[in-house]
């Protein structure tokens, strides 16, 4: 029960060595952590790997890999070339469900693909590169974008029904003026959206807090895609419109 000094019973001495031993799938492993100040893991990570296989000669039975945050991102992307298309295909056929015309559905598309020259414009003006959280802010403007669309079309389609309840062939003037009177009445909401949207979205680009790193990028392609946007539904869909209703 007596106690006696430690040096006694062991020799005490410090020598450097693994802080832990790690292995994986059955072979030792090492981590090097980075903190980066860039969103951009896949860029980043593109440099370093043609850096180190250009200057770096692994002895035999090494290898190295990439993981953390640049590996989820590349999962995120694996699955959004899934999605995307998928939830496209899932948009056409819904909107063909809802006006039965192949055409009105294409046509509804253009929003988006105006969308895509704002959201493009403003992303390459502010320097993000694509990434997961650039992707997400594409699909939430893709949606905003064919909603207003989808208003737009259905204001010109009761405007045009109006008409045609008279029961008098219509000529091409009065097909453009029934697309002229529902854009007309449909203006007031667009404005609406896109102000609200952009009144809540535009301050994120000036943040610098907590999770700023990550809300930019998704705010700045709605920002920038919700002004061409905007164009294409106030301007491009009801002449669109009124060429469809002509041919027809």
């Amino acid at each position: 029960g007596a106690q006696i000094p430690l040096g006694e019973i062991a020799t005490i001495s410090f020598s450097r060595g693994p802080s832990m031993i790690r292995d994986e799938e059955g072979q030792l492993t090492g981590y090097v952590y980075f903190n980066l100040n860039t969103s951009d893991y896949g860029g980043f990570v593109a440099k370093a790997d043609r850096l180190l296989r250009e200057k770096l000669r692994l002895p035999a039975g090494y290898s190295y890999h990439w993981s953390g945050e640049y590996e989820l991102e590349q999962h995120a992307k694996s699955r959004l070339e899934l999605i995307l298309p998928v939830a496209f295909f899932v948009i056409f056929l819904l909107l063909y469900m809802v006006f039965h015309s192949v055409a009105e559905a294409a046509m509804l598309f253009f929003p988006a693909l105006f969308a895509l020259i704002g959201g493009l414009a403003l992303q390459w003006l502010l320097g993000y590169e694509f990434s997961v959280a650039v992707a997400v802010g594409y699909i939430a403007l893709f949606g905003i974008a064919v909603e207003t669309a989808v208003v737009m079309v259905v204001y010109l389609r009761a405007a045009l029904d109006q008409r045609l309840a008279a029961n008098h062939p219509l000529a091409a003037e009065d097909i453009e003026a029934a697309a002229i009177d529902g854009a007309v009445l449909r203006l007031r909401p667009v404005l609406m959206t896109v102000f609200a949207v952009l009144g809540s979205l535009a301050p994120l680009l000036w943040e610098s807090g907590i999770g700023s790193d990550v809300m930019k990028p998704i705010a700045a392609p709605i920002v920038g895609g919700m002004v061409t946007s905007t164009l294409s539904v106030m301007v491009l869909v009801p002449i669109l419109f009124t060429m469809l209703k002509e041919r027809a």
